[in-house]
């Protein structure tokens, strides 16, 4: 289980005041107009930054952090993920879990047959997919109804329907 969450990628700076423009990784972008802090993993260490502001343009996130006021000082984190702390994530609602805390899983299929372990999961424009590593190949399965058919936290397991195809 982590205990970070990764809601956005520096994607470039925005202009010379220290602003940046953040690719959000989180399924509520809006969630950066009430967030009051996040942690920037610079690839040697872990920084806590406040966020002093934050608007949207397109696709975006125009982040602006507390102490950040020069280009200078925030140019070198482009490309820097942004995480938040587990107690600063979205509430769940009943039924849900973090994605984050789905690697690892064990998958098997409907009729009981062991398949899989869960890798990770990636997030597309229209579903979920499941990257499951299954006679050491990885093995892509969307998170549909007609593929997954339950997800059981409390056992650790992922039962799923491979759908013809899926295999070849």
């Amino acid at each position: 289980m982590t205990d970070l969450f990764r809601v956005g990628v520096i994607a470039n700076t925005h202009g010379i005041k220290g602003e940046v423009k953040v690719f959000p990784t989180t399924g509520e972008p809006d969630r950066y107009t009430y967030l009051k802090e996040v942690i920037l993993d610079t690839g040697k260490e872990k920084k806590t930054l406040e966020i002093a502001s934050a608007r949207f343009f397109k696709n975006l996130v125009i982040v602006k952090f507390k102490g950040i006021d020069n280009i200078n000082d925030i140019e070198q984190y482009k490309g820097c993920e942004l995480f938040v702390t587990r107690e600063n994530a979205i509430p769940l609602k009943e039924g849900e879990c973090y994605i984050a805390d789905m690697a690892g899983m064990e998958v098997v299929t409907d009729d009981g047959t062991d398949f899989g372990i869960l890798k990770d999961v990636m997030e597309t424009g229209a579903n979920l997919v499941f990257v499951v590593i299954h006679e050491g190949k990885e093995v892509l399965l969307p998170d549909i109804p007609d593929c997954v058919k339950e997800v059981n936290m409390e056992e650790n397991r992922i039962t799923v329907h491979i759908m013809k195809g899926l295999l070849d």
